[in-house]
């Protein structure tokens, strides 16, 4: 299962339909990055340079030009060379750039400096993502200075550059029928993977133990790599939002938060999970846990056509200051806290991000001032959570250091929503119930949450009556 070159080629008939007339779009593939000395990072190709050919070698740059006679899809890549090809492994070369990825044409890189003027050359518009890679700016820079430095001889340099992103990452917004069957697998995998870190946690484990266990779900599946790093945050951890220390030891009677996804044929998945170290959740982390589940719920709801980016966030929010005035960890009236982001306190950032290529996936939010209206094919995250950090002194020591977050991918569709990670456990009971089978014990009877009531008032002194 796989993006067909067909599917590939029609993201680039696309791209090239809404340029401007007598322009070319250059994209150049992402830079191999230096780990430490002379060892690498596992590479990873862009993910726009990636959308549009499936090409995944680096050292590779892609050149569209709409209307040029001897073909649109030109590419320059690395020669096949036998001695570097036995050290580091297979490379396509032109010739199987052409026959494999379906270029019009392919050149070695080492002669881009001069093929690429002359595709240039004429053209009066540039579309490039000026910004990214400072070395591949000064390149471009150089390929038009080489044209304008000979307009006397009559050459045409370009006159415009135009940002790419705004086109291709409008595209890469809409998911086809193929990326989703791809993201639905990562999200399958990630979520056995979550149900695999339940069934092994145990008090007395390190959290980069438990992030092991997910890591060995995600490589049995075909995932060479997670999506992002990962968080496995034991106790008060949980309340750092990018805690990827992963060091500490997880102890009986706190929560782990797990936030962690794979990624399959360079599509991701996202998901949190938040549960109990020793399998049952105290009632104070229930009570929490029970107000962040409503919160996710009420916001999945929001998630389809015709509603805009913000709802399901407004939704989050509005369930999170209710159950937080409930528990009596805010005061006053729900409106006016939601109004004054009183919450923020203990709910700090939005409710999700797209998702797709990119973890954080491209797209706009806002279209002018307004929130973009969801539409089918995207796919957005859902993750509200609570955090009561440890030195929270504004609240009741019993819920300090909880920190909860629960996150899924949703994909809109024609009629609604679809929970791509639905398989991975998330109620409060689901969780209890499977971690108890794997211990083989009996879940323990569900709690009442136990919920702050206002203090009784009272009833107005009566005056004594008059007796005639």
């Amino acid at each position: 299962m796989s993006i067909t070159k067909k599917e590939f080629a029609e993201r680039r008939q696309q791209l090239m339909a809404m340029m401007e007339p007598n322009s070319i779009a250059i994209i150049p593939a992402a830079p191999l990055r230096t780990r430490s000395r002379d060892t690498e990072y596992p590479y990873r190709q862009d993910s726009d340079f990636f959308y549009l050919t499936g090409f995944a070698e680096p050292e590779a740059v892609l050149a569209l030009v709409p209307g040029r006679k001897h073909g649109e899809f030109v590419m320059f890549c690395r020669e096949r060379d036998r001695a570097m090809e036995i050290w580091n492994g297979y490379r396509a070369g032109p010739e199987g750039v052409v026959k494999q990825y379906g270029a019009d044409d392919a050149f070695p890189i080492g002669d881009i400096d001069e093929i690429l003027p002359g595709l240039l050359e004429g053209t009066d518009r540039v579309y490039y993502g000026m910004g990214k890679d400072k070395d591949f700016d000064r390149q471009v820079m150089e390929w038009v200075n080489t044209i304008r430095a000979k307009v006397r001889s009559g050459a045409h340099p370009p006159g415009e550059f135009i940002a790419l992103d705004h086109l291709l990452h409008d595209m890469r917004l809409y998911k086809s029928k193929a990326e989703i069957r791809l993201m639905q697998q990562a999200a399958d995998m990630s979520a056995s993977a979550h149900t695999r870190a339940m069934e092994k946690c145990r008090p007395g484990m390190m959290e980069f133990q438990l992030e092991a266990e997910f890591l060995h779900e995600f490589g049995r599946h075909g995932s060479r790599f997670p999506a992002y790093s990962s968080i496995v945050g034991g106790g008060a951890n949980a309340c750092i939002l990018h805690y990827v220390d992963n060091n500490s030891e997880l102890k009986d009677g706190d929560l782990v938060l797990i936030d962690a996804g794979a990624e399959y044929q360079h599509y991701a998945a996202d998901i949190t999970r938040t549960f109990p170290v020793n399998g049952v959740f105290s009632p104070q982390q229930r009570a929490l846990y029970d107000v962040v589940l409503k919160a996710q719920l009420a916001a999945i709801k929001q998630v389809k056509p015709g509603n805009h980016w913000n709802q399901p966030h407004e939704a989050a929010v509005k369930e999170l200051t209710k159950g937080l005035v409930a528990l009596g960890l805010l005061q006053g009236k729900v409106d006016e806290l939601i109004a004054s982001e009183a919450y923020r306190r203990f709910y700090m950032h939005r409710t999700g991000h797209w998702l797709g290529m990119d973890v954080h996936d491209v797209g706009d939010y806002k279209v002018g001032d307004a929130w973009r209206v969801l539409e089918p094919g995207m796919v957005l995250t859902v993750e509200p959570g609570l955090y009561i950090a440890p030195d929270e002194e504004t609240v009741d020591p019993q819920w300090r250091g909880i920190g909860i977050r629960i996150e899924d991918d949703v994909l809109v569709t024609e009629k609604g929503r679809k929970v791509l990670t639905g398989k991975a456990p998330k109620s409060a009971d689901e969780i209890e119930a499977l971690m108890a089978k794997v211990r083989g014990g009996k879940k323990q009877p569900g709690r009442k949450p136990p919920v702050r009531k206002p203090p009784a008032r009272k009833p107005p002194a009566r005056k004594p009556r008059r007796v005639a």
